[in-house]
């Protein structure tokens, strides 16, 4: 691809399209919002395909998107079931902070790892956005999942 940066850009956003509109129609389904949100990690990281990069590469994208959403759906269910909405949002903005510092971790010690390994990990605009965009789904996916599981 020619300009790679539009295409990168376009190709994010129009992910950002597509899983706004995938959780638009799932919002009321919560027995099916936690596949459908792995599933689109799963499009998240095809998306990647025509422009040869790797998983192996986002992998410490993966990993930070993951454990970022993941507490952070922990914290806001949590927050929902103490104070209804408003326990959600204070439990998703502090769910937030506490997760992009401990996710950061994992991250970090994970280009580390691949780097010691001469496994490519150079970051770019589409590997570092979707990376992170098919770890927060993943995350929040098996999160939900599970809280429809235990409800059952």
């Amino acid at each position: 691809m020619k300009n790679k940066g539009w295409a990168s850009v376009i190709s994010v956003l129009t992910l950002c399209t597509v899983i706004f509109a995938v959780g638009l129609f799932f919002v009321y389904d919560t027995k099916l919002i936690g596949y459908a949100l792995a599933a689109l990690s799963v499009l998240c990281l095809l998306s990647l395909v025509p422009f040869k990069i790797s998983i192996k590469s986002v992998k410490p994208d993966i990993i930070f998107g993951m454990i970022d959403n993941g507490i952070l759906a922990i914290m806001a269910v949590l927050g929902a079931e103490i104070a209804g909405v408003a326990g959600a949002v204070i439990g998703g903005v502090v769910g937030n902070v506490v997760t992009d510092g401990i996710a950061g971790i994992f991250e970090g010690r994970s280009a580390e790892k691949l780097r010691s390994k001469r496994v490519s990990e150079k970051r770019t605009i589409l590997s570092s956005a979707v990376g992170k965009m098919a770890g927060c789904l993943l995350g929040a996916g098996i999160v939900l999942i599970l809280a429809t599981l235990i409800k059952s």
